[in-house]
């Protein structure tokens, strides 16, 4: 299952030990790898990021406020967002804002 998130946290990961694999993706990239993806889910918890990840993946990112729990081999398309606050209603970053696309991959146990 590939997630959408706005956010990555360690609470994501049952209690079990597994190893992450983390890496930058580009904003081509990130775009391919949800439209491409069989099965993927939002957990993306507001509704202005949410729109604006809708407009720069190309594809509905409904605002889901959910708790995720990742298993091995899932994957998490984190939009880390860097800029002044969103204004409401958001569609657009705002000038000096940037996402930065990260994908972390939660593979078996150690």
């Amino acid at each position: 299952m590939i997630y959408v998130a706005n956010a990555f946290s360690l609470s994501m990961i049952s209690r079990h030990t597994v190893t992450l694999r983390c890496g930058p993706l580009t904003q081509e990239q990130a775009s391919s790898l949800v439209r491409d993806a069989e099965q993927w889910a939002s957990c993306v918890g507001h509704e202005d990021t949410a729109r604006v990840f809708s407009r720069l993946l190309g594809l509905d990112v409904p605002a889901r406020r959910v708790s995720v729990q990742l298993q091995p081999w899932d994957k998490l398309l984190v939009g880390q967002y860097s800029g002044p606050r969103l204004p409401e209603g958001a569609t657009t970053l705002p000038e000096g804002a940037r996402i930065d696309w990260w994908l972390v991959v939660v593979e078996g146990g150690v």
